[in-house]
């Protein structure tokens, strides 16, 4: 089915749903009735189905002539350039991952490098009364 048998479908299917309301009842139990009978009548899905669209994909490929070995062809292009994606992603991120590790140890280094070279003693970060230090420091 293509798209145009699709639609028109869809189409038949809508102006059907907008009446309903209106059919009679004799109209309506006769419907159900056909309906009834066309599904006792539908066949179980049967794996021909699927052996038919695999011929027909099949046969699609070898009536493109010369063209279908030609796109085999390129069938590890598109394996390639997935691959290359990956890759690509993968060293990306790993970049992004070093450059936020090194701001990590520039940040530390800095803070590192101010409490050393700030003139209040080491101990005095390990003590409970630190705040009251600095507290009694500003007054």
């Amino acid at each position: 089915m293509n798209t145009d048998d699709i639609n028109f479908a869809y189409r038949v299917r809508h102006a059907l749903n907008e009446t309903l309301d209106d059919l009679p009842a004799a109209t309506t139990d006769r419907l159900a009735k056909a309906r009834q009978m066309a599904l006792a009548r539908k066949k179980a899905d049967a794996p021909l189905a699927v052996r038919v669209v695999k011929a027909e994909l099949a046969a699609a490929g070898a009536g493109m002539g010369g063209l279908g070995g030609f796109m085999a062809q390129f069938s590890w292009f598109n394996r390639a350039g997935v691959i290359l994606s990956l890759l690509l992603l993968v060293a990306g991120l790993s970049g992004v991952y070093h450059h936020e590790q090194q701001q990590r140890i520039e940040e530390l280094a800095e803070l590192d490098a101010a409490v050393l070279s700030d003139e209040l003693p080491l101990t005095a970060y390990l003590d409970h009364g630190f705040n009251a230090y600095l507290t009694q420091k500003e007054q």
